[in-house]
């Protein structure tokens, strides 16, 4: 399952999310149907019916909640060691600039901690414990802003593509073949 978050559920969400499937297994008992189940506990019939099958083959113990489908490589307490080295900045790792970069980020964790990350994994930790990507807090000095408005104005609508045109004609399917 993914989610728009980009983690998976908290535990009090999949505390919530057992609940539901416990309830299920109860009118499972009861010879309730799939469908009056899932309206009722408003989920998908699907879920209901694979719910059904676990139910079918392991008993109510089946449907208890396996935990969260994978855990974080990094513990709690490294992760806060993390953060007092990432917090000490760029410099004192190396780098001449003072950008986080996910790569840099990716190799401070294979220094201190002798772990491999993906870069994506290394989004998702960072994005897990509420880092987010920043952006600059001020404008370039050398920034001119009438030019700016002059090249989206003049230059702009000359550089980028024209868009298609939406309607019955505009597909390449209905056009009339040449021969």
């Amino acid at each position: 399952m993914r989610y728009a978050q980009g983690g998976g559920l908290t535990a009090e969400q999949r505390a919530v999310r057992e609940g539901l499937r416990m309830e299920a297994g109860e009118r499972f008992i009861r010879g309730e149907k799939t469908a009056v189940i899932a309206r009722e506990l408003r989920v998908s019939e699907r879920s209901v019916e694979r719910w059904r099958r676990a139910w079918r083959e392991g008993g109510i113990a089946a449907l208890v909640s396996a935990g969260p489908a994978k855990l974080p490589k990094l513990a709690d307490g490294q992760f806060s060691v993390l953060e007092s080295e990432l917090a000490r900045g760029p410099a004192a790792h190396g780098w001449t600039d003072q950008r986080w970069t996910l790569a840099r980020v990716q190799t401070v964790i294979a220094r201190k901690f002798r772990i491999t990350c993906s870069i994506a994994g290394v989004w998702r930790l960072l994005h897990r414990h509420g880092w987010s990507w920043q952006c600059p807090a001020r404008r370039a000095l050398e920034r001119d802003e009438h030019a700016v408005q002059l090249w989206k104005k003049d230059v702009w609508p000359l550089v980028e593509a024209p868009r298609r045109r939406s309607g019955p004609s505009s597909s390449s399917r209905t056009r009339p073949v040449s021969r």
